[in-house]
């Protein structure tokens, strides 16, 4: 069997191949010389100037605030009936150039008031039973049957001297605080230990009277 020269396909291609070329250079240059056509100059818009007018503003008034009222008056209560209802006590200048100047701290201070902290307090030397053995009970106190306990503070320094005594609790006119001073400073003491180094502090020491 023969193909029909007519039905083959092969033998168009080439035909329709040039067709197609042809006709999109053809469209390409009509493209071309539509654009050519084309004025792209530009061209000048006219717009309507719009004229803006600025009127006048009226100036603002500045409102003034009123003054205070004043502060109402104080009546100052009298006995006599001749004094006016209307009578106010004025304000007056204090005059502070007269009155004298605070006195000046003490040079000297005993440090009661500075707390040291201390590991281990000051003791005496034998106990406080030593204390009690140089104790003299005063013959005031013992004749008038006196007993009790007197507090005294004492500052004893880092060689275990002491310092400074104070009557924290006391028993009187009996002689019972002087004999306690006394008989706190006989007694040898080790001074207070911080970190193992003597401090000088104060301690509050109690010193009993009783009659046998």
């Amino acid at each position: 069997m023969r193909k029909n020269p007519e039905a083959d396909l092969k033998l168009k291609y080439k035909k329709a191949l040039e067709i197609g070329i042809m006709s999109s250079l053809g469209i390409l240059i009509l493209v071309f010389q539509l654009f050519r056509a084309i004025n792209l100059e530009a061209t000048e818009s006219k717009t309507k100037e719009i004229k803006i007018e600025v009127a006048d503003i009226p100036p603002t008034e500045q409102f003034k605030r009123p003054p205070p009222p004043p502060k109402p008056s104080i009546p100052v209560p009298s006995e006599s009936e001749d004094i006016p209802e209307d009578l106010t006590i004025e304000a007056t200048d204090l005059d502070l150039s007269d009155i004298p100047p605070p006195p000046p701290p003490p040079e000297e201070d005993d440090g009661m008031n500075i707390f040291v902290p201390f590991d281990e307090p000051p003791s005496p030397i034998g106990g406080f039973r030593s204390i009690q053995k140089a104790l003299k009970y005063p013959e005031i106190a013992r004749k008038a049957g006196i007993e009790g306990r007197v507090i005294i503070q004492v500052q004893v320094s880092e060689k275990g001297k002491v310092l400074n005594t104070r009557v924290i609790k006391s028993l009187g006119h009996s002689g019972c605080d002087e004999a306690a001073v006394k008989a706190i400073k006989n007694v040898k003491w080790k001074p207070a230990l911080q970190r193992d180094k003597p401090v000088k502090v104060w301690v509050a020491i109690p010193v009993i009277f009783r009659l046998k």
